[in-house]
Formats: C-alpha cells, sequence, structure tokens
C-alpha cells in the first residue's frame, strides 16, 4: 500500500515518487497537471474575462452613443425629440443594469488577474526562478500555490454570490 505524504490544500504526495501528486481525487505528474489542470484553468479564466470584457464595452459603448444622441437631438429640434431621449434614457439605464446585474467589470479584471497569476506561476516554474529556484520539492510548491490561487478565486466568488443574494433579501 502506497503511504501519501499530507500537503498544503489537501493536497497528497503519492509514495516516494516526488513527481506525482493527488490532486481533486486524481494522482497527476508534472505534464498531465501542467497540461491538464493549470492550462485548461488559465484558459478558462482567460476566456471567461474576454467575454466580460467584450460585454461590459459593449455596454459601455451602447450608453455612450445614447448619452450623445440626447443633445444633438435637442440642439437640432428634431421631431419626437422627447421619444427619442426617453428611449436613450432607457437604453442607458438597462445598459448599466446588465452591467451591474452581470458584474462584467469586476468579473473581467477578477478573471484576468487570476489567468494572469496563474500564467506567471507556471513561467517561474518552468523558468526555476522566483520561489522555484532553491526549492528541494518544486512540483509540490507549483501545486501548492496554483491550487491556492484558484481555491481563493472560488472563495471570492462565493462570498461574492452570497453578498448579492443577501442585497436582495435585504430590499424586499
Amino acid at each position: 500500500m502506497n503511504k501519501s505524504k499530507r500537503l498544503k490544500n489537501g493536497l497528497r504526495r503519492i509514495g516516494k515518487n516526488k513527481n506525482i501528486i493527488k490532486v481533486l481525487g486524481e494522482h497527476m505528474d508534472e505534464t498531465k497537471y501542467i497540461s491538464e489542470r493549470l492550462d485548461d484553468q488559465i484558459n478558462w479564466y482567460d476566456t471567461k474575462s474576454q467575454k466580460h470584457q467584450k460585454c461590459y464595452k459593449w455596454y459601455k459603448k451602447i450608453e455612450i452613443l445614447a448619452g450623445a444622441t440626447v443633445p444633438i437631438t435637442s440642439a437640432f429640434n428634431i421631431a419626437n425629440f422627447k421619444i427619442i431621449s426617453v428611449l436613450c434614457s432607457s437604453a442607458i439605464l438597462a445598459c448599466e443594469s446588465l452591467i451591474s446585474l452581470s458584474n462584467h467589470h469586476s468579473n473581467w479584471t477578477q478573471y484576468r488577474t487570476t489567468a494572469e497569476t496563474l500564467r506567471h506561476e507556471k513561467y517561474m516554474y518552468q523558468t526555476q526562478t522566483g520561489v522555484y529556484k532553491n526549492e528541494e520539492d518544486k512540483f509540490a510548491l507549483l501545486v501548492e500555490r496554483c491550487e491556492t490561487i484558484i481555491s481563493s478565486e472560488n472563495i471570492n466568488w462565493a462570498n461574492l454570490q452570497t453578498d448579492t443574494s443577501k442585497r436582495k433579501e435585504s430590499d424586499k
């Protein structure tokens, strides 16, 4: 029976092999961890960041155009000015509400930060620099640091969801 050494964050070193660690219930060596876990997480956060950035900027552009339309229609005494200004104001309100509801700005920046932090850890590990330079068990340190980053991001997300639901309940 293989003995396992407990590492931080519930990770386990399997037997005497320093290159295999149990992550999320699965045994992973360095190559598998980097390709199936770390790169996957970097890509997920990168994709989500881009999606939220695109939505945020798209809604903001609509707000700017709608906001600029009101004074222009007012200055040129265009017929149906009231209808145009109401529609533009409604568009601005809807866009701002959608940005707020979906947390596009904060998700964009938070996901970008997480993706870049994970990418930084990966490059530092691959070049054996920074905290990995004089470390005896470099792979275990990489896994511990990356899982901590991912875990803290998940905790932040859960706290945000809890805060949002509490606000909705207090508004009733």
